[in-house]
């Protein structure tokens, strides 16, 4: 499989030379109706071009193109021309991605995490759009109902186990009575995910403080405001403090704050514990239906969002981490559990 991989700035300076336009106009409509007929007609793969637009780089979201690219690979579409640029973390080089892939007239954009697929779906109504990392594809007006999408956009929601998440939290820390709810509240997949969490607080008699940071330089700042004032620390799948989540955890462990988070990257990086999605296999289940697309079998209009099935999901912890808050994690945690972090 080819993939050729750009910098912002390379990437910036070819897109003035084509004089890249805002708006999709009927050439994107071309790019999807020449997929399904080169599928339809059996021509060669290789005509057909995938453009992936990742929002930033962190295990999590690698893992979900790693395991798309691999099954367009696996399953006929190793010669498509593949194209792979990532945003680092900024709106802005979303949105100019986008509008490169849409003069490109690609066959189909695969938009990984919410801004990236947000942008993806302002540029282009008639290129095909599957999105991963995306929590709730309607709560972010990508879509018109997750059951029946309607428009050029579906895809793979990392919607979190969030009730098994609450049930390890307790699980390990049967007599914590206020969780510290840290997320970005520039992430609308994170504030769907801590509102979540605040069901499920409310439903367990737990108290919670919620912290919310814009940026980075916010964190340790936040995070010790905490000391004193809560038992454990809730993270969602947030792409700020995934990618940050080595300070997250270091200034939550000096302050003596477990962490129970949202995925098993950030359990690798500090965290204490998890019980969460595997992105690979979330990145194969969005390359199931971008093959279907390619093949001119399904329209994303009428293909529903999908989730990957709580027995899908994998419970992770890093006793390196228990070890530093003097915290002996109950067997039946280590029994079903899978060692991560610097004791893996």
């Amino acid at each position: 499989m080819k993939m050729h991989r750009y910098s912002i700035a390379v990437l910036s300076a070819a897109m003035l030379l084509a004089g890249c336009s805002s708006g999709s106009s009927s050439t994107s409509g071309t790019a999807s109706s020449k997929a399904s007929s080169e599928a339809a007609s059996g021509s060669e793969t290789s005509s057909v071009k995938v453009g992936i637009l990742q929002y930033t780089e962190h295990p999590a979201l690698d893992q979900a193109t790693e395991g798309f690219e691999d099954y367009l690979k696996e399953n006929g579409y190793g010669d498509a021309q593949i194209e792979f640029n990532s945003a680092q973390n900024e709106v802005a080089n979303c949105t100019s991605i986008a509008q490169k892939y849409v003069n490109d007239e690609v066959s189909l954009i695969y938009a990984v995490a919410t801004p990236a697929a947000q942008a993806a779906a302002n540029e282009t109504k008639d290129i095909p759009i599957i999105v991963s990392a995306v929590t709730d594809p309607a709560d972010s007006g990508l879509v018109e109902s997750n059951e029946k999408p309607n428009t050029n956009v579906t895809g793979a929601s990392d919607l979190n186990p969030i009730e098994a998440q609450f049930d390890l939290l307790q699980e390990i820390l049967p007599d914590a009575k206020t969780v510290g709810l840290l997320y970005c509240n520039a992430e609308s997949n994170s504030v769907f995910q801590i509102n979540l969490a605040k069901e499920e607080c409310d439903a367990r008699g737990l108290e919670y403080v919620e912290s919310s940071v814009t940026d980075s330089n916010q964190i340790q700042q936040i995070v010790e405001s905490l000391k004193g004032k809560v038992d454990v620390i809730y993270v969602p799948t947030d792409n700020l403090m995934a990618e940050a989540m080595a300070t997250v955890s270091q200034v939550a462990s000096e302050c003596g704050i477990p962490i129970i988070a949202g995925e098993e990257g950030m359990v690798v990086n500090g965290a204490l514990a998890t019980y969460g999605i595997d992105y690979y296999k979330l990145g194969q289940l969005a390359g199931a239906q971008a093959v279907s697309i390619l093949n001119g079998e399904a329209d994303p209009k009428d293909m529903a969002v999908e989730y990957l099935k709580t027995d899908e999901c994998t419970l992770s912890y890093n006793p390196k981490a228990a070890e530093k808050l003097n915290i002996t994690l109950p067997d039946t945690v280590v029994d079903r559990g899978v060692v991560v972090g610097e004791e893996e």
